[in-house]
């Protein structure tokens, strides 16, 4: 067969175009494993030391009818030879496995943009259920791009003929069949999708087979076909040395979670219930049992927030991911962790709602209720993560808020950056902050033991492990009198600890960086961003700048409390715009804390912005 023989009998070698970047978006049915080829191609891709950002985009049903609009999964990488910030505005490269694909996804296509297509999957009844009346590989309306019609499932039967699978099996590898084409169209190394592949179905190995040479033999039909003409080659970006890993943001969220319990010394535990686009964190930790790791899949998210109060409560780094739906039902007992004031992580990665919404489409909608949802004054602090690797970053600076001021903690993450992958920069070990707690002793309390004498400088109070001798004390959601933590109904003890609790979370904004802003210096313009529009936000402003506008950009990690400098920066500018995929929380916040007129830019479609849409908002401002 063509794509076995040896090297020294292959076609010559094509052309090679030098481009600094590309943006590929490979497309089809739910079942035709675009998150597989999309992954592997971005591990590759990684590898060759390009920059890169990833966007994958799941439908909301869990199957969906083979063929549908609803059903179409998506993968978008954007990959360069310098930094990046963004998976892109808009593909370069369309891979479309069906009608359906094609139709959800042209749209994003410019004209004169690469569509390579599965000629074979343009049956009549594909063609009726992605509601086209006429083959769009037929009527011309396709003129506008560079279109080649690939034989994907045929080629893919034919490369297998020999290989001891079913038919459907052997359909199924055509994945592969566009993974290896697109991996020779822009030089992506095989190696390390081979061994991949061998080792994922090593336990099948005929079906390993089939994926081998489905790969195989996309990578000849590149090579010898005569449609495609030109390879394309990305050099490898200039990041700061070091040993980089890909990753997405819901694994970064759980080696910083393994990585605080390490560095407080506190043993891990994890009370969740499944929920997307959450239920990775548990997956990932729930592996961890070397380090001692516990997980606790509960029955609802009642149970899993109570858990994880209960661990924290016998001495362990407690904490429960959900997201807005889940959240919700965790608040009563997020309420009862203010009064114990017990640390707490309350991981909330944000998507489309209200309700069940879109569940796999990412939002940044529940910043009021990380804020304010709960019943009465039970205020708590809240960080953001703002991209897939500084969730790393982000899980143990809210650990080290949660231990050292006893509080919940609410970590805000969101679906684009849970699931969007980019280089990370593996950080030693020995430079990570020391987060280590002390827990309350008998030695260290003359007389009785007052669970509620706070520390001068946190006002936080002692954290007692049950069972200790001398340092029994009562829970419960009733308040409690100051200082000894018995049962109070006094009006002024009521007033005093509710202050006390307000002025314990205020004062985390000495324990802060001040708010740094990107400027030059005459800037009039300040943006203001949040969470994971950070990436979208920077390449607008550079897009601004690169213009000729003059335009500043702040980000904010730290939402409850501000930064001690933010109003003082708000300020300073005459105009301020804030984008946000809500309809404008964050701008409500500024607006009512600092009396500034800040304007919002709010999209609320279950897709991150795009920078082009921000620099003409910027440039409108302007």
């Amino acid at each position: 067969m063509l794509y076995l023989r040896d090297r020294d009998m292959a076609a010559p070698p094509k052309p090679v175009e030098k481009v600094d970047g590309v943006v590929i978006r490979f497309a089809g049915d739910s079942g035709d494993g675009m998150q597989l080829a999309g992954a592997r191609f971005t591990s590759e891709t990684a590898m060759m030391g390009n920059d890169l950002s990833t966007l994958p985009d799941f439908p909301a049903e869990i199957r969906a009818p083979a063929g549908s609009l609803p059903g179409v999964s998506g993968f978008q990488i954007h990959f360069s030879d310098h930094d990046i910030l963004t998976p892109g505005d808009e593909p370069n490269v369309l891979v479309a496995m069906n009608p359906a694909a094609l139709r959800t996804n042209l749209r994003d296509l410019p004209r004169s943009g690469t569509l390579i297509v599965n000629r074979d999957a343009f049956t009549d009844r594909n063609l009726e259920k992605a509601r086209y009346t006429a083959n769009p590989l037929e009527d011309g309306s396709l003129d506008d791009y560079h279109v080649h019609e690939v034989p994907l499932t045929s080629l893919t039967l034919e490369a297998l003929k020999d290989v001891e699978v079913t038919k459907r099996e052997a359909e199924r590898s055509k994945n592969m069949f566009a993974l290896g084409l697109m991996s020779w169209l822009y030089h992506r190394p095989t190696e390390g999708t081979i061994s991949y592949l061998e080792k994922k179905f090593q336990s099948r190995p005929p079906i390993a087979e089939a994926n081998v040479l489905a790969f195989k033999a996309g990578w000849a039909y590149g090579e010898t076909s005569e449609d495609f003409r030109v390879t394309y080659e990305i050099a490898p970006a200039k990041l700061p040395p070091g040993t980089y890993r890909n990753i997405r943001g819901n694994q970064a969220l759980s080696l910083g979670l393994l990585a605080a319990s390490v560095k407080s010394g506190l043993p891990l535990f994890l009370g969740a219930y499944p929920i997307t686009p959450a239920s990775e964190i548990l997956e990932d930790l729930s592996r961890r049992k070397d380090f001692g790791v516990r997980t606790f899949q509960a029955e609802d998210e009642i149970a899993a927030v109570g858990a994880a109060l209960g661990a924290s409560f016998g001495g362990a780094l407690g904490v429960c991911t959900s997201s807005g739906p889940g959240v919700v039902l965790k608040m009563e007992t997020i309420g009862l962790a203010v009064t114990l004031e017990l640390p707490l992580l309350i991981i909330d990665v944000q998507r489309a709602g209200p309700s069940t919404g879109m569940p796999t489409k990412p939002e940044q909608a529940d910043l009021l209720l990380a804020m304010w949802g709960r019943n009465a004054e039970s205020p708590v602090p809240v960080i953001a993560a703002s991209t897939p690797g500084g969730c790393f970053d982000a899980a143990i600076e809210a650990a080290r808020i949660a231990l050292k001021y006893r509080t919940p903690v609410f970590l805000l993450s969101d679906a684009y950056l849970a699931n969007g992958s980019e280089p990370w920069l593996i950080p030693d070990v020995d430079f990570l902050p020391d987060i280590s707690t002390r827990f309350a002793d008998a030695e260290s309390h003359e007389g009785d033991f007052l669970p509620y004498r706070r520390d001068a400088e946190t006002l936080a109070r002692p954290w007692a492990i049950p069972g200790t001798p001398g340092l029994e004390h009562r829970i419960g959601g009733l308040e409690k009198a100051d200082g000894t933590g018995n049962v109070s109904y006094d009006p002024d003890n009521h007033d005093h600890m509710v202050r006390l609790r307000a002025q314990k979370v205020a004062g985390i904004a000495a324990d802060i960086p001040e708010l740094a802003v990107d400027e030059q210096g005459d800037e009039e313009l300040l943006v203001l961003s949040w969470g994971g529009t950070y990436g979208p936000v920077q390449a607008g402003v550079r897009r601004v700048r690169n213009d000729g506008g003059k335009v500043a950009h702040a980000h904010l990690g730290y939402l409850n409390p501000f930064p001690r400098n933010t109003g003082d920066v708000l300020r300073r500018f005459e105009k301020i715009l804030v984008p946000e995929m809500n309809l404008g929380q964050l701008s409500k916040l500024v607006r009512a804390e600092f009396l500034v007129d800040a304007v919002g830019y709010n999209r609320v479609r279950g897709l991150p912005f795009r920078s082009s849409e921000l620099a003409e908002a910027m440039k409108g401002m302007l």
